[in-house]
């Protein structure tokens, strides 16, 4: 989660407006399934430009945030439950409800400090798709290595499925150059899917996929008879603040904002618990704080708790049955300005009573 008292109500209020005193009559009525052509265009040159992603625009559909972009997807790929969805062990158990809700088996592929064991994929003969977190793995934090990502592709390839390149927070990476997306290393064996839930907030309900051209008059279709199309409105809103530089903007204030706390956080983590290792912190919006042996995840999420403070243990990513470390995920970039060094001074807290 972003900090929500971040969201730009100014700037987004100032792009909505001037977008919709330039916008036609028929902008009004009823909409492109694939979404409005203004906002289409602009993400196709923002994507290319932060991102590496090759599409145009006309390969870009519009959704009503990442979960109606996965169920599209899975109808399309998996129609009538004929078949498996193959997705990274580690992973946010939402994402796994939306696809049982299809009808489709999900499949765990094992996670290391490489990212997804692309490997195991094999193992999954009925699998119609692979999906993946590559840039910045949910919850663990890893990028997927290059190896791997040319393994995946190569899966796709030789089997005609697809990778799903879940992309929730490429922008936010501190300490390097961010990682450029997978999908440019196939764009018709890879499914691109960028949401604007992390960068802005998870009320502007728009996410993007970017498709192979063997996909897109399927997805359409699908996505016609299910919401007709989303939010014009919306839509205008964002193609105005990408094309005017304010979204570049707020992107490069957020990043800011959020790498000094997370300093803060890792500089604290280690007074408190030096035995205890962080990671997972070179992008994103999270850390994973690994404990020390002996250490219960669930013991620091009750002491937490007990001082008003939510924390979330790896076991509420990872599926029955799939083993994990002892660790939290920590949300560093959700409390508010004021709250941030209470917040931190709670888990230290917890912690340490733990030990």
């Amino acid at each position: 989660m972003p900090d929500l008292g971040e969201f730009p109500r100014a700037a987004w209020l100032a792009a909505a407006r001037r977008a919709i005193t330039a916008a036609p009559s028929e902008a009004f009525g009823y909409g492109d399934p694939r979404g409005r052509p203004e906002l289409r265009a602009a993400l196709a040159a923002y994507l290319a430009r932060t991102r590496g992603v090759r599409a145009s625009a006309e390969r870009i559909v519009i959704c009503s945030g990442f979960t109606q972009a996965l169920a599209l997807l899975i109808r399309v790929l998996a129609p009538a439950g004929a078949a498996e969805l193959a997705a990274e062990a580690y992973g946010h158990q939402h994402h796994r409800n939306v696809i049982a809700a299809q009808g489709v088996s999900c499949r765990p592929v094992p996670v290391d400090e490489n990212g997804a064991v692309i490997g195991a994929a094999e193992e999954f003969p009925d699998a119609a798709a692979l999906l993946l977190t590559p840039a910045h793995q949910f919850p663990l934090g890893v990028p997927l290595a290059p190896g791997r990502r040319g393994e995946a592709v190569a899966w796709a390839a030789r089997t005609g499925r697809v990778v799903i390149e879940d992309d929730y927070d490429g922008e936010f990476r501190y300490d390097h150059r961010p990682i450029g997306a997978m999908q440019a290393l196939a764009p018709e064996h890879v499914v691109y899917a960028g949401t604007a839930s992390k960068t802005l907030a998870p009320a502007v309900r728009l996410a993007w996929l970017v498709l192979p051209a063997r996909l897109m008059d399927q997805v359409v279709a699908t996505k016609l008879v299910t919401d007709l199309h989303g939010s014009s409105l919306d839509e205008l809103a964002l193609a105005e603040l990408i094309s005017s530089g304010g979204y570049d903007r707020h992107v490069r204030r957020a990043r800011l904002l959020y790498r000094r706390r997370r300093d803060r956080l890792v500089a604290a983590l280690a007074r408190a618990v030096p035995d205890a290792r962080v990671s997972g912190v070179a992008a994103g919006l999270h850390a994973m704080l690994f404990l020390p042996a002996g250490m219960r995840e669930a013991d620091v999420v009750a002491s937490a708790a007990r001082r008003g403070l939510a924390l979330d243990g790896m076991g509420g990513f990872a599926p029955p049955g799939v083993a994990h470390p002892e660790a939290l995920v920590l949300g560093y970039a959700t409390p508010p300005a004021h709250a941030f060094t209470t917040a931190v001074g709670r888990l230290c807290a917890a912690v340490r009573d733990c030990c």
